[in-house]
């Protein structure tokens, strides 16, 4: 698992983390069930506190994002798949809502533009 901190960040290196893990849940490249390394090796991987990675974890699990089982470890969850289908089609609709605002800057009509998604959905 691949986490790029940034010191220079305005956003907290906790919620770096959050958002990174999030990130390689919702597309795929981690499973449900398969386990994130531990709180310390994290932590001295990344050169930071092992109570910021502690604060990481214990928001994604909040969120449904991981389960962890004490003397085991943190696991993606397996029951957060309808969660990461929500965060999923969020992320398709945020993208939309772009794209049909860059459509009307470029005067594209409605059907052009379903036409250009028809296009796309069929690669």
């Amino acid at each position: 698992m691949k986490i790029i901190i940034s010191n220079t960040s305005q956003v907290p290196i906790y919620e770096q983390i959050i958002r990174q893990v999030k990130d390689l849940i919702i597309k795929g490249e981690l499973s449900p069930g398969e386990g994130l390394p531990s709180v310390r090796n994290l932590a001295s991987s990344l050169r930071i506190s092992a109570l910021t990675v502690k604060k990481a974890y214990d928001g994604l699990e909040k969120e449904g994002f991981v389960v962890t089982v004490q003397g085991k470890g943190s696991f993606v969850s397996s029951l957060g798949g309808e969660i990461i289908s929500e965060q999923s089609k969020r992320a398709v609709e945020l993208s939309m809502e772009e794209t049909v605002r860059l459509a009307r800057l470029a005067h594209m009509s409605k059907e052009e533009v379903k036409q250009l998604v028809d296009i796309i959905m069929e690669e």
